[in-house]
């Protein structure tokens, strides 16, 4: 995991069927995933807080990678991505998102799961606050983080977008199960 201080964002925005976010990415690999059907200020904000004097420059061009990865897993094909990341993060936040990218597609975990797997188990809230800092939505799957009851929680996308994210992954790992038993 690379961290830069690039002179240049590139952004797009990633338009595929009932999906709408803004994406970005520094020379290194995507760094910023948005919330779905959040404005471009979202991106912007975020932009200047985490690379002052960093310009926003839209191209769709160099981002096509990105949305390709993007669209495939929105569409059930993919369940894991290869891009190349680009995190701006404390090393706490960091090894929190590492273990994010550890939770099998279409699985969930809890917060004191998190904590336990980077060995700081009774940094539960912490762990809870550095997901919430999460800049790459879907890629770094905090979507896949529930409560310890089994309930939906926090999410900076929203309620709407983690649940509807969960669902396709739901659906996705049952089709293919049973695609696995037909042939058996």
């Amino acid at each position: 995991m690379m961290e830069s201080n690039p002179d240049v964002i590139r952004w797009t925005r990633l338009t595929h069927a009932r999906w709408s976010m803004y994406i970005a990415a520094t020379e290194q690999g995507l760094c910023y995933v948005g919330s779905q059907d959040k404005t471009f200020d979202e991106m912007a904000e975020w932009v200047a807080a985490k690379y002052p004097g960093a310009g926003l420059v839209q191209d769709d061009r160099i981002m096509k990678p990105y949305v390709r990865e993007l669209e495939e897993y929105l569409q059930g094909k993919r369940d894991r991505f290869e891009m190349a990341m680009d995190y701006k993060g404390t090393p706490f936040q960091k090894a929190v998102w590492r273990a994010l990218c550890q939770i099998p597609y279409g699985k969930t975990m809890t917060y004191t799961d998190i904590a336990q797997s980077i060995g700081k188990p009774a940094a539960v809230r912490a762990v809870g606050a550095a997901i919430g800092a999460n800049p790459l939505l879907v890629t770094v799957p905090c979507h896949r983080v529930i409560g310890k009851n089994g309930a939906l929680t926090g999410y900076r996308g929203g309620l709407a977008m983690k649940s509807q994210l969960l669902e396709l992954e739901r659906k996705h790992e049952q089709a293919i199960q049973k695609e696995t038993a037909e042939y058996v």
